[in-house]
């Protein structure tokens, strides 16, 4: 298979692409690194390296951002930051995606746990994680061609420690069950599902 994987020198994307490695064609995309860089907030920056990219048969994303902070202290632009990141930048490798892939192919997404159990601190992405699980669902009954699409929704995980203190009682989840939702999504069959790792 071809897979892009957006976010691929992340700490997921990491390990993500090291389980595929050697064993389809992988296009590594990142906003300062990999194989192509891609402006995530930029419809035109994902349109052009589908171009580059040419048929593909599956698109990772694990790249995504947004505002942490106290409700209080949060306004109008603030709030955008992850709307226009994570959620949009997301979105759009689907909107603009779907006319290019392959048959048969899929979109995995990245939204995760603060969708269904939220933190002090992360209203904004909360909202925007459980945004990107519903276009999931939705665009799944809606895709030609037999494509595919999931979002793997994951808690905080065991490699990123400086953000444990945010998460107060949550345990923190294994890379191993991280990279088994994503391989899941891509090389399984399910479509329309919100993969949970945690």
């Amino acid at each position: 298979m071809k897979i892009i994987i957006v976010g691929a020198s992340g700490t997921i994307g990491r390990k993500v692409t090291a389980a595929l490695e050697g064993q389809h064609e992988l296009i590594k995309v990142g906003s300062k690194s990999g194989d192509i860089q891609i402006d995530m907030t930029s419809p035109a920056s994902i349109e052009e390296m589908f171009k580059k990219v040419g048929s593909f048969d599956a698109v990772i994303s694990a790249a995504g951002s947004g505002h942490w902070g106290p409700l209080e202290g949060i306004n109008d632009e603030a709030f955008r930051k992850g709307l226009n990141y994570k959620l949009m930048g997301q979105v759009n490798l689907v909107l603009i995606g779907q006319h290019l892939i392959n048959p048969g192919g899929s979109f995995t997404l990245t939204s995760g746990i603060l969708s269904e159990d939220p933190v002090v601190g992360g209203a904004a992405v909360s909202a925007v994680n459980a945004a990107i699980n519903s276009f999931a669902l939705a665009a799944a009954i809606e895709l030609k061609n037999d494509v595919r699409i999931n979002a793997v929704s994951p808690g905080v995980v065991e490699d990123s420690p400086e953000i444990f203190p945010a998460f107060p009682g949550h345990i923190p989840v294994t890379m191993e069950k991280v990279v088994a939702a994503y391989l899941k999504s891509v090389l399984g069959s399910m479509t329309g599902q919100v993969i949970k790792a945690f």
